[in-house]
């Protein structure tokens, strides 16, 4: 996947309720999006259904995601899944340290970890990284660059090109508001500086860079060409094949 080409991730989360929604819903996201290149979807069922959903979208242009991952391949670990089970799937990207996942318990030190497992596994991981809440003297980035320095312990300029950076303020996350098209192209432009300090500047510019929250067909096109970013990671307008199908056209 060229960083040129768009990114768009449906995160359901834990929606729907039943089997039979899910695949109506992944079969409506395939009938929808038929071009095989531009840009690049992906949707993200909770564990139940990726099986099934990943059979009704097997010879579509959609991908299937994963929601997260654990970082062990096996053994003795209750109600975690691995990548290799995952993988068996078919699935081809895993969401790693969503700020829903953090707001659990989830530290950095597990996301490094899961992110390991996933590269070491052939798959894509889309890591998310975000600050809680905005203030007037830009205390938010030291909280973004964190994160950014955890993943830099370990992976090296080529590793961290297959990874997929989503930022995600969590203070967007599910209220309904957004970061307008300004904070969003504020932030892509400190996440390369970061990477460039970190790494260099070719590299910072080869890392896929998405955004997500509150991400809607009547804000996406705005966010898309003026916030610097290439692609989503859509939460709630992804449970809706005609909003989605809205948002991946808006990137196209």
């Amino acid at each position: 996947m060229k960083k040129s080409v768009p990114l768009v991730v449906g995160n359901w989360k834990l929606n729907p309720v039943t089997l039979k929604e899910a695949i109506a819903l992944g079969a409506a996201v395939a009938k929808k999006h038929k071009k095989a290149e531009e840009p690049c979807v992906a949707i993200a069922p909770p564990f139940p259904y990726l099986s099934d959903v990943g059979k009704k979208i097997s010879k579509s242009s959609v991908s299937l995601a994963a929601q997260d991952v654990y970082f062990k391949n096996i053994g003795a670990h209750t109600g975690e899944v691995s990548v290799l089970q995952l993988k068996d799937l078919g699935v081809k990207y895993v969401i790693i340290g969503h700020s829903e996942r953090r707001a659990m318990g989830e530290t950095d030190e597990e996301v490094k970890q899961k992110t390991q497992i996933t590269l070491k596994h052939l798959l894509t991981p889309i890591v998310c990284v975000g600050e809680r809440e905005r203030d007037e003297l830009g205390n938010f980035f030291s909280f973004v660059e964190s994160q950014l320095r955890n993943l830099s312990e370990v992976f090296t300029s080529i590793q961290i090109k297959k990874v997929v950076i989503a930022y995600e303020p969590i203070w967007a996350i599910g209220t309904g508001n957004t970061a307008t098209a300004d904070d969003v192209k504020e932030m892509q432009l400190f996440i390369e500086s970061v990477l460039t300090k970190l790494y260099d500047r070719p590299t910072a510019k080869n890392v896929r860079l998405i955004y997500g929250g509150s991400v809607k067909p009547d804000n996406a096109r705005t966010l898309q060409s003026e916030g610097g970013m290439n692609g989503f990671l859509v939460g709630g307008a992804s449970l809706k094949a005609e909003d989605f199908a809205s948002i991946i056209k808006a990137v196209s």
